[in-house]
């Protein structure tokens, strides 16, 4: 099933592409941006990070239907890429993201977080969705207890910046859409 165009009020979610990875590769290595990724991501970020990631990780894992990956875009500029917000279809680890500073604490990834994990229970039919997160991402906890999602387990885990305590968040498909109707 290819991955669809995902709207929202003010966004256009396009499935990521390997055209995408200059944008990236731009805008991503940025230690506002980086520093509550997981210690994967390597850091100091290199000159073929993003093009290696696209092609060598997120490509592969969307070909082989264990992901979703969608660039995140205003509807007014939408050739210009944000951010970045996949799903997963592995175990405690279903939802992640990240914003390029300058769009940060305007709401918009909580806007790409809802559309993208309505697709999650309502087109891919999954149960339940689960992230983790370092306990000192004040904003992405923030989108979390906003969703409905609630913590089930603390953890340390590896991050760039270091060992931190971590996160995860759950919430389930009958969760959602009871919320969803409000």
């Amino acid at each position: 099933m290819p991955i669809p165009i995902l709207y929202t009020e003010r966004l256009l979610l396009k499935p990521l592409s390997p055209e995408d990875t200059s944008q990236i590769q731009m805008i991503f290595p940025r230690w506002e941006v980086v520093r509550y990724l997981v210690s994967s991501v390597p850091w100091p970020y290199p000159d073929n990070g993003a093009e290696n990631y696209v092609n060598n990780v997120a490509m592969p894992d969307m070909a082989n239907g264990i992901a979703w990956f969608w660039t995140i875009r205003h509807r007014e500029m939408p050739d210009e890429l944000m951010g970045l917000i996949c799903l997963y279809d592995v175990e405690d680890n279903n939802r992640g993201f990240w914003l390029a500073p300058e769009h940060q604490g305007q709401g918009f990834m909580r806007e790409a977080s809802i559309a993208a994990t309505d697709y999650w229970f309502n087109s891919l039919n999954k149960t339940v969705l689960r992230a983790p997160k370092a306990a000192l991402n004040s904003r992405s906890k923030r989108i979390s207890d906003s969703s409905g999602m609630r913590l089930i387990r603390t953890e340390k885990k590896e991050y760039v910046s270091g060992l931190l305590d971590s996160e995860l968040w759950e919430i389930t498909r009958d969760e959602w859409n009871a919320r969803q109707v409000d």
